[in-house]
């Protein structure tokens, strides 16, 4: 399946990104845990073509997906929420993800995400561009 990641948020779109953005991914991917949104409606086509399992979020319990909270919160650093994310241009975004991925966590045994990643699948992800690896 090739598209353009979220062309807009229809779920036929937004799936399609998904499957394409995680597919090189997929041997890594074994949950994905969605919020509510329509958008997500086509969340079985999403397990079958990344192979991996899907579950939705309860509604109002926003620390059951914890890694996507922190995830914002650190691009909030980067684009604050008075900033409109339309006027980000993709250089800031891959600045941005770049000095995420770079930035050594506790929770890795104070190494960054691109140390693991490359250490779990032989795979330098500094060389995928855009891909955020936070953690």
């Amino acid at each position: 399946m090739s598209c353009l990641p979220a062309a807009n948020k229809t779920a036929e779109a937004v799936t399609c990104g998904i499957i394409t953005l995680l597919d090189i991914f997929k041997d890594w991917v074994h949950t994905l845990t969605f919020d509510n949104g329509k958008e997500f409606a086509k969340h079985e086509q999403v397990a079958d073509g990344i192979e991996s399992e899907t579950y939705f979020a309860k509604l109002c319990h926003s620390w059951g997906r914890g890694q996507n909270e922190s995830a914002n919160g650190l691009l909030r650093q980067y684009f604050p929420k008075a900033m409109g994310l339309l006027d980000v241009t993709a250089q800031q975004m891959l600045e941005a993800v770049h000095k995420l991925n770079s930035r050594p966590r506790k929770c890795l045994g104070f190494r960054t995400p691109y140390e693991v990643f490359r250490e779990l699948s032989g795979t330098d992800a500094e060389k995928l561009m855009g891909y955020a690896l936070i953690t």
